[in-house]
């Protein structure tokens, strides 16, 4: 078999590997290696019991499908069809492959399921919606039959209250498909309140402000039994460069907040203001926060007069979206009461979990397939032998340690001549040729038996004849031509045929890489894709 032959079959080999691992294998590390339960991390807690003791919550946030306003590129043109499919083909295999193999009882989605919602026309949202619903298998009823699904909105779906407040329909058409904004439920032996971020910094007066305040009134009125847990999609106000802990990956983001000129409704916010911040904690008197916005990881804890509280901000579900990391959580919530107050925390427990590094996949993609070129140009067709360089090496300390060990000198042979070829390959080699010498004539012994004398104007005169040649056939343009000459021709022929021999091989090596993978990529894509 030959050398190329050889590497062919082993980049083949592992193009397969790759594309095994970065479009299934990596999906499923969460579930069989890098991620568990929390409450399976710690047998002890509630008794040892793991298979009844805890419900089971899948947390996901900020998913933002793309569309239109995300890129700033036409609807249906080619470019935003690509980057739609392959971020919505990413969520969806994250979504079946890194997820429901956890079996979770309820899914909670934190709110911005879209990107521009509040600015999409009907129809472009009904068709994001569409693309929503299949990306999580929510068009088909019978397959999260057993999984409730749970949501709050976000800024990316209702806007912030500026907007709501003179956009109503934008707020109809959410809760005609999502359900109401602010609301309470519960799983397990724990409370979840769930609450519309966007409009507690509203005008009191407002509608929007007083639904979402009337829910936590209610709930704080309510005799506190399950501990509770609060849902908000923007984050609980924190002082300027609170760390946020190991997860993080980007800078830390600071408070920022801008008002209407006119309604002196909220136009943006990256965190709840302080004193909406601290009403909260004091009326719903959570043990866990839950949050996102952010787009990427933090942990912090919060004081109140009630005690601390933890809140989690989990990153993006997607990897468009300015996170090199995306992730999800998995929440345990206690389906026993805990009368033991020494330690609430026990009745929620959070594990964050990551998924694949769709960049680096691809990157790594790039990266091979560079190599599969500089392999098809470059490598050499007899193979690379490693023990030449070792050899080189030992004839060289041979040389040198004879020249210092006194050895005699190899006597240099005079009567030869090397002729420089070249092999298909393109490499010159010398061969060492015996020179055709004439047979001396009587003349020239007897001018060598009378010295030197003689021997110079002999060397003199026919030096002297050659130049007369050789200058009467450069006048004449007659003669053979220069050996240098027809030298460069020959190197020229050999390079330029080396040249398209190596361009053939690279891409046959490259058509058999790509006959043997494609397929194999084609169907892991519809495969996971279609549905089922």
């Amino acid at each position: 078999m030959k050398q190329h032959h050889k590497v062919t079959l082993v980049l083949c080999a592992i193009w397969m590997a790759t594309v095994f691992y970065g479009e299934m294998l990596a999906f499923w590390m969460p579930s069989l290696w890098s991620c568990s339960w929390p409450h399976l991390l710690n047998p002890s807690i509630n008794g040892g019991d793991t298979s009844s003791g805890y419900a089971k919550i899948a947390v996901i946030t900020d998913v933002q499908l793309m569309d239109s306003t995300s890129l700033r590129l036409p609807p249906k043109s080619l470019g935003l069809e690509f980057a739609q499919f392959y971020t919505d083909l990413y969520m969806r295999r994250a979504f079946f492959e890194s997820v429901l193999p956890f079996k979770p009882d309820v899914v909670l989605f934190l709110g911005d399921f879209f990107d521009g919602g509040p600015f999409m026309s009907d129809e472009e949202w009904q068709e994001s919606l569409q693309r929503f619903k299949h990306i999580f298998g929510l068009n088909v009823e019978e397959r999260h039959r057993n999984i409730q699904v749970r949501s709050i909105p976000g800024n990316h779906d209702v806007g912030y209250a500026s907007i709501m407040s003179h956009k109503r329909e934008v707020v109809r058409r959410y809760e005609k498909e999502f359900g109401t904004r602010n609301y309470g439920f519960t799983v397990g032996k724990v409370e979840f309140v769930a609450v519309d971020a966007q409009t507690l910094d509203g005008q009191p007066r407002g509608n929007l402000s007083y639904n979402s305040w009337e829910l936590v009134k209610i709930v704080s009125e309510d005799v506190q039994v399950l501990p509770r847990v609060l849902l908000t999609h923007i984050p609980l106000y924190r002082p300027d460069h609170t760390l946020c802990g190991p997860h993080r990956n980007s800078p830390i983001i600071n408070q920022r907040i801008s008002y209407s000129a006119y309604t002196q409704e909220v136009v943006y916010q990256n965190y709840l203001s302080e004193e909406s911040s601290k009403r909260l904690l004091e009326l719903i008197k959570p043990v866990l926060v839950l949050s996102g916005h952010d787009h990427d990881q933090c942990t912090v804890t919060h004081s109140s007069k009630f005690g601390t509280a933890k809140e989690h901000t989990v990153g993006t579900f997607s990897w468009q979206q300015g996170n090199l990391y995306p992730s999800f959580m998995l929440l345990s919530a206690s389906n026993t009461l805990n009368t033991s107050t020494s330690f609430p925390e026990e009745a929620v427990l959070t594990q964050l979990c990551f998924l694949p590094m769709q960049t680096h996949i691809y990157i790594w993609y790039l990266c091979l397939l560079a190599l599969t070129l500089i392999a098809g140009l470059f490598w050499p067709s007899s193979g690379i032998d490693f023990g030449h360089p070792l050899s080189g090496l030992m004839s060289f300390v041979r040389l040198y340690g004879g020249m210092f060990g006194g050895g005699t000198k190899e006597k240099v042979d005079e009567d030869c001549e090397y002729e420089m070829m070249w092999d298909a390959e393109g490499t010159m080699h010398l061969v060492k040729k015996s020179r055709n010498m004439p047979p001396p004539s009587p003349n020239d012994r007897a001018s060598v038996e009378r010295g030197n004398a003689v021997m110079r104007p002999t060397a003199k005169r026919i030096s002297s004849q050659d130049l007369e040649a050789a200058e009467n056939t450069d006048s004449n343009g007659s003669g053979e031509f220069d050996p240098l000459i027809k030298l460069g021709h020959r190197t020229s022929k050999s390079r330029t045929k080396m040249i398209i021999q190596r361009l053939v091989r690279a891409f046959l090596m490259v058509s058999v890489i790509a006959a043997v993978n494609v397929p194999i990529y084609m169907m892991l894509l519809f495969k996971d894709w279609v549905d089922k």
